[in-house]
């Protein structure tokens, strides 16, 4: 009798506890798909900043090394 009223009691408390996580998962922002599509925009772009912040690096750097190039030849006359 009382291993019935037990059970009872943790099915009851296990459901509660399930309405419960099922309503702080909505309002904590439920929707995945939407936070996916989110995180893919954020990806995409810091993939192009990264991209463009290479691009003038390599620019700068083969800019410093053509006119060390430019001075060596310079002092070797």
């Amino acid at each position: 009798m009382i291993s019935r009223a037990l059970t009872f009691i943790t099915l009851l408390m296990s459901t509660a506890a399930l309405v419960i996580s099922l309503l702080a998962y909505q309002r904590a922002g439920g929707d995945i798909r939407a936070q996916i599509g989110k995180l893919q925009q954020i990806v995409q772009s810091s993939r192009q900043e990264t991209a463009n912040a290479l691009d003038r690096i390599e620019k700068f750097v083969r800019g410093y090394q053509e006119s060390q190039v430019g001075a060596q030849s310079l002092r070797e006359r």
